[in-house]
Protein backbone atom coordinates (compact mmCIF):
# COMPACT_ATOMS: atom_id res chain seq x y z
CA UNK A 1 0.00 0.00 0.00
CA UNK A 2 2.95 2.80 1.20
CA UNK A 3 4.49 1.97 -2.39
CA UNK A 4 1.05 1.73 -4.21
CA UNK A 5 0.72 5.66 -2.60
CA UNK A 6 4.14 7.01 -2.97
CA UNK A 7 4.35 6.14 -6.71
CA UNK A 8 0.91 7.71 -6.95
CA UNK A 9 2.34 11.03 -5.82
CA UNK A 10 5.84 10.43 -7.81
CA UNK A 11 4.03 9.81 -10.89
CA UNK A 12 2.16 13.02 -11.28
CA UNK A 13 3.11 15.34 -13.48
CA UNK A 14 1.76 18.07 -15.26
CA UNK A 15 0.69 17.03 -18.82
CA UNK A 16 0.57 18.94 -21.45
CA UNK A 17 -0.80 16.62 -24.41
CA UNK A 18 -4.07 14.82 -23.28
CA UNK A 19 -5.53 11.71 -25.73
CA UNK A 20 -9.29 12.79 -26.63
CA UNK A 21 -10.42 9.41 -25.14
CA UNK A 22 -13.21 10.27 -23.05
CA UNK A 23 -13.27 10.15 -19.07
CA UNK A 24 -16.63 8.17 -17.57
CA UNK A 25 -18.68 10.52 -15.12
CA UNK A 26 -18.69 7.43 -12.81
CA UNK A 27 -14.56 7.88 -12.51
CA UNK A 28 -14.59 11.66 -12.04
CA UNK A 29 -17.09 10.95 -9.34
CA UNK A 30 -15.60 8.40 -7.47
CA UNK A 31 -11.85 10.82 -8.30
CA UNK A 32 -14.20 14.04 -6.73
CA UNK A 33 -15.51 11.81 -3.39
CA UNK A 34 -11.83 10.83 -2.44
CA UNK A 35 -10.68 14.00 -2.82
CA UNK A 36 -13.35 14.60 -0.59
CA UNK A 37 -11.49 13.63 2.20
CA UNK A 38 -9.04 16.51 2.20
CA UNK A 39 -8.60 18.17 5.62
CA UNK A 40 -9.96 21.60 6.16
CA UNK A 41 -10.17 24.19 8.80
CA UNK A 42 -13.47 22.87 11.08
CA UNK A 43 -14.40 20.97 8.44
CA UNK A 44 -14.99 23.72 6.69
CA UNK A 45 -14.75 21.96 3.25
CA UNK A 46 -14.46 25.52 1.03
CA UNK A 47 -14.94 23.23 -2.76
CA UNK A 48 -16.87 23.90 -5.18
CA UNK A 49 -15.95 21.81 -8.61
CA UNK A 50 -17.72 22.59 -11.96
CA UNK A 51 -16.59 19.46 -14.40
CA UNK A 52 -16.87 20.84 -18.05
CA UNK A 53 -17.14 18.46 -20.92
CA UNK A 54 -18.12 18.08 -24.62
CA UNK A 55 -20.25 21.46 -25.28
CA UNK A 56 -19.84 23.04 -22.07
CA UNK A 57 -15.83 22.70 -22.77
CA UNK A 58 -15.40 23.63 -26.20
CA UNK A 59 -17.73 26.81 -26.09
CA UNK A 60 -15.78 27.92 -23.03
CA UNK A 61 -12.50 27.10 -24.69
CA UNK A 62 -12.92 29.13 -28.16
CA UNK A 63 -14.32 32.12 -25.69
CA UNK A 64 -11.37 32.49 -23.78
CA UNK A 65 -8.90 31.66 -26.54
CA UNK A 66 -10.63 34.62 -28.56
CA UNK A 67 -9.89 36.35 -25.19
CA UNK A 68 -6.79 36.10 -25.15
CA UNK A 69 -5.79 36.58 -28.72
CA UNK A 70 -7.53 40.04 -28.78
CA UNK A 71 -5.02 40.66 -25.11
CA UNK A 72 -2.53 40.46 -27.49
CA UNK A 73 -3.33 42.64 -30.05
CA UNK A 74 -4.54 45.22 -27.48
CA UNK A 75 -2.73 45.08 -24.18
CA UNK A 76 -4.42 47.49 -23.16
CA UNK A 77 -7.10 44.87 -22.23
CA UNK A 78 -4.85 43.57 -19.58
CA UNK A 79 -7.16 45.60 -17.11
CA UNK A 80 -9.92 43.77 -18.17
CA UNK A 81 -7.96 40.34 -16.95
CA UNK A 82 -7.15 40.39 -13.38
CA UNK A 83 -6.64 37.72 -11.34
CA UNK A 84 -8.63 38.04 -8.06
CA UNK A 85 -5.86 36.56 -5.71
CA UNK A 86 -1.89 36.70 -5.97
CA UNK A 87 -0.90 33.17 -7.06
CA UNK A 88 2.27 34.29 -7.51
CA UNK A 89 4.58 37.50 -5.74
CA UNK A 90 4.43 41.31 -6.83
CA UNK A 91 8.07 41.02 -6.89
CA UNK A 92 10.30 38.17 -7.42
CA UNK A 93 13.27 37.37 -5.93
CA UNK A 94 16.35 34.34 -6.00
CA UNK A 95 15.63 31.32 -5.63
CA UNK A 96 12.15 31.57 -6.86
CA UNK A 97 12.92 33.43 -9.99
CA UNK A 98 15.92 31.12 -11.08
CA UNK A 99 13.47 28.50 -10.77
CA UNK A 100 10.40 29.74 -12.80
CA UNK A 101 13.07 30.93 -15.39
CA UNK A 102 14.06 27.37 -15.32
CA UNK A 103 11.21 25.76 -15.37
CA UNK A 104 9.99 28.16 -18.73
CA UNK A 105 13.00 27.99 -20.66
CA UNK A 106 13.51 24.32 -20.17
CA UNK A 107 10.30 23.65 -21.24
CA UNK A 108 10.22 25.85 -24.38
CA UNK A 109 14.07 24.58 -25.02
CA UNK A 110 12.81 21.08 -25.28
CA UNK A 111 9.86 22.30 -27.99
CA UNK A 112 12.30 24.47 -29.89
CA UNK A 113 10.76 27.52 -28.89
CA UNK A 114 13.46 30.49 -28.47
CA UNK A 115 13.44 33.50 -26.75
CA UNK A 116 11.99 35.51 -29.74
CA UNK A 117 9.28 33.45 -30.77
CA UNK A 118 6.65 35.42 -29.80
CA UNK A 119 4.38 33.73 -31.92
CA UNK A 120 5.12 30.40 -30.90
CA UNK A 121 5.31 31.43 -27.23
CA UNK A 122 1.75 32.54 -27.57
CA UNK A 123 0.48 29.53 -29.10
CA UNK A 124 1.56 27.78 -26.73
CA UNK A 125 0.55 29.57 -23.46
CA UNK A 126 -2.54 28.86 -25.33
CA UNK A 127 -2.88 25.45 -24.91
CA UNK A 128 -3.68 25.84 -21.39
CA UNK A 129 -6.71 27.43 -22.51
CA UNK A 130 -7.66 24.41 -24.22
CA UNK A 131 -7.28 22.19 -21.53
CA UNK A 132 -3.87 20.86 -23.15
CA UNK A 133 -6.39 18.53 -25.78
CA UNK A 134 -7.93 16.92 -22.37
CA UNK A 135 -11.58 16.05 -22.88
CA UNK A 136 -12.30 16.90 -19.17
CA UNK A 137 -11.85 20.77 -17.33
CA UNK A 138 -11.69 21.33 -13.93
CA UNK A 139 -12.81 24.75 -12.40
CA UNK A 140 -12.63 25.42 -9.02
CA UNK A 141 -13.96 28.11 -7.15
CA UNK A 142 -14.33 29.47 -3.32
CA UNK A 143 -16.74 31.98 -1.56
CA UNK A 144 -15.19 35.17 -1.31
CA UNK A 145 -16.24 35.48 2.40
CA UNK A 146 -13.90 32.15 2.86
CA UNK A 147 -10.30 33.43 4.41
CA UNK A 148 -6.48 33.00 3.26
CA UNK A 149 -6.71 29.31 5.33
CA UNK A 150 -9.33 28.18 2.95
CA UNK A 151 -6.44 28.27 -0.14
CA UNK A 152 -4.13 25.83 1.87
CA UNK A 153 -7.10 23.54 2.58
CA UNK A 154 -7.96 23.92 -1.33
CA UNK A 155 -4.39 22.87 -1.94
CA UNK A 156 -4.63 19.54 -0.48
CA UNK A 157 -7.90 18.83 -2.25
CA UNK A 158 -6.40 18.92 -5.91
CA UNK A 159 -3.63 17.10 -4.46
CA UNK A 160 -6.25 14.04 -3.63
CA UNK A 161 -7.64 14.68 -6.86
CA UNK A 162 -4.52 14.71 -8.91
CA UNK A 163 -2.92 11.59 -6.94
CA UNK A 164 -6.33 9.61 -7.20
CA UNK A 165 -6.53 10.30 -10.67
CA UNK A 166 -2.82 8.25 -10.90
CA UNK A 167 -4.53 5.32 -9.38
CA UNK A 168 -7.39 5.26 -12.10
CA UNK A 169 -4.69 5.30 -14.78
CA UNK A 170 -5.06 9.14 -15.30
CA UNK A 171 -3.12 12.37 -15.45
CA UNK A 172 -3.73 15.94 -15.10
CA UNK A 173 -2.29 19.35 -15.01
CA UNK A 174 -3.50 22.10 -12.34
CA UNK A 175 -3.82 25.83 -14.41
CA UNK A 176 -3.85 29.10 -12.70
CA UNK A 177 -3.40 30.17 -16.36
CA UNK A 178 -7.27 30.40 -16.44
CA UNK A 179 -7.55 32.95 -13.44
CA UNK A 180 -7.21 36.49 -14.97
CA UNK A 181 -10.31 35.22 -17.38
CA UNK A 182 -12.94 34.87 -14.56
CA UNK A 183 -14.97 37.39 -15.64
CA UNK A 184 -15.75 34.91 -18.78
CA UNK A 185 -15.46 31.71 -17.06
CA UNK A 186 -17.72 32.43 -14.24
CA UNK A 187 -20.82 33.48 -15.84
CA UNK A 188 -20.05 30.39 -18.11
CA UNK A 189 -20.35 27.54 -15.49
CA UNK A 190 -23.00 29.18 -13.62
CA UNK A 191 -20.46 30.51 -10.22
CA UNK A 192 -22.71 32.61 -8.08
CA UNK A 193 -21.86 36.54 -7.84
CA UNK A 194 -19.87 35.09 -4.32
CA UNK A 195 -17.51 32.58 -5.54
CA UNK A 196 -14.08 33.26 -6.31
CA UNK A 197 -11.82 31.77 -8.94
CA UNK A 198 -9.27 29.23 -7.72
CA UNK A 199 -7.83 27.31 -10.43
CA UNK A 200 -8.68 24.54 -13.07
CA UNK A 201 -7.64 21.13 -14.12
CA UNK A 202 -7.26 19.21 -17.43
CA UNK A 203 -8.32 15.43 -17.09
CA UNK A 204 -7.60 12.75 -19.25
CA UNK A 205 -5.49 10.26 -20.10
CA UNK A 206 -2.09 11.28 -21.05
CA UNK A 207 -0.20 11.05 -24.53
CA UNK A 208 2.62 8.93 -23.74
CA UNK A 209 3.98 9.62 -27.41
CA UNK A 210 4.18 13.46 -27.51
CA UNK A 211 7.16 14.90 -26.77
CA UNK A 212 6.34 17.45 -24.74
CA UNK A 213 5.46 14.49 -21.53
CA UNK A 214 8.56 13.86 -20.94
CA UNK A 215 9.27 17.36 -19.67
CA UNK A 216 9.98 16.59 -15.62
CA UNK A 217 10.66 19.22 -12.98
CA UNK A 218 13.57 19.07 -10.87
CA UNK A 219 13.01 19.04 -7.03
CA UNK A 220 15.21 20.38 -4.26
CA UNK A 221 17.25 17.71 -2.20
CA UNK A 222 15.13 17.44 1.66
CA UNK A 223 18.84 18.65 3.08
CA UNK A 224 18.26 21.92 1.20
CA UNK A 225 14.73 22.91 2.41
CA UNK A 226 14.85 21.29 6.04
CA UNK A 227 16.21 21.86 9.15
CA UNK A 228 16.68 19.47 11.96
CA UNK A 229 15.70 20.50 15.62
CA UNK A 230 16.88 17.46 18.00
Amino acid sequence: MANAVDLAITSRQSIRKFLPTPVPRDVIKRLLEVASRAPSGTNTQPWKVYVLQGASRNILVDKVCQAHDALRADPALASECQEEYDYYPAKWVSPYIDRRRENGWGLYGLLGIGKGDKDKMHLQHQRNYRFFDAPVGLMFTVDRVMGRGSLVDYGMFLQNIMVSARGQGLHTCPQAAWNGFSKIILPHIGAGEDEMLVCAMALGFADETALVNTFRTPRQGVQEFTTWLD
